[in-house]
């Protein structure tokens, strides 16, 4: 995909909710020569190389945003049903009305979670039927659907678990010998390769898929990424509690792979070392 329109004027990127993700996005798309515009509460954060325009998505009114390519990396303030639909529904539908007011996207991303696959078990990836109870979960399916509703050409990216800034909690808890229910499967992204996915999908010839994982290569057990992050910091690895025996959901990236994604950090290994390694 070029990264100039028509008239040979760079494409602008609009980042809606732009914290670490989205400025890892924008910054990748700099590069790129892409003009990228931020939209945040606080903007004094932002780097230079992206234009930062202040604003409350959730609350509204948001002027207009011209886009040719979107993305949308909400987090919401509070953890409750109540900040999920504020953030995930409301800020989502008023960031949308200001970039359709301006014009259509040619490419479109939200980013959403791998959450919405509550409840379910065993290798699990874009065709799998989700239908999640609890309300967190349910508001993000909501979200994707006034997405595809007011972009059909976009494409949603359900992350994983993300992990990549210094002093984790999981290396933390560690470093404080828990390793509870360490059957459990887990499933991770690191930050700089979720970023990566994104502006793949953002830039990539052929248009993507209107629905995509974002996870690494190797589901792995809670036990086995804990005595690794262990091993690594020479300390004795944690002493088991609770479940034991393998349970849970495997995500499975092989879309996302087929569509050319490159990951720097394939497994927890090489993602975790690195961590380690730039913490001293």
């Amino acid at each position: 995909m070029t990264t100039n329109r028509p008239d040979s004027s760079p494409l602008r990127a609009v980042l809606l909710g732009c914290g670490d993700l989205g400025t890892r996005v924008g910054t990748a798309l700099h590069a790129k020569g892409v003009d990228v515009t931020g939209v945040r509460r606080t903007v004094t954060a932002l780097p230079p190389h992206i234009r930062g325009v202040s604003a409350d998505l959730a609350a509204g009114p948001v002027p207009d945003l011209p886009a040719d390519l979107l993305v949308i990396t909400m987090t919401p303030d509070r953890r409750d049903p109540g900040g999920y639909r504020t953030t995930y529904v409301d800020a989502v539908r008023h960031g949308l009305e200001a970039v359709l007011r301006a014009g259509t996207p040619r490419r479109a991303v939200l980013v959403s979670s791998t959450s919405v696959y509550e409840g379910l078990e065993g290798d699990l990836d874009e065709t799998t039927d989700v239908a999640p109870q609890s309300d967190r979960p349910r508001i993000l399916l909501e979200s994707e659907a006034l997405f595809h509703e007011a972009l059909p050409h976009g494409t949603v990216l359900r992350l994983s678990g993300l992990y990549g800034r210094p002093g984790g909690r999981l290396v933390q808890r560690v470093r404080d010998g828990e390793n509870h229910d360490p059957g459990r499967w887990t499933n991770r992204i690191h930050r700089e390769d979720a970023a990566t996915a994104i502006t793949h999908l953002l830039t990539m010839p052929e248009m993507p898929a209107e629905l995509y994982v974002g996870t690494d290569d190797e589901p792995a057990s809670a036990g086995d990424v804990r005595g690794f992050v262990a091993d690594e910091l020479g300390i004795a690895r944690p002493a088991p509690t609770g479940v034991q025996t393998p349970t849970g959901r495997r995500m499975r990236n092989a879309r996302l792979r087929a569509a050319g994604v490159e990951l720097r950090y394939p497994t927890y290994r090489e993602g975790y070392r690195e961590m380690l390694r730039a913490e001293g």
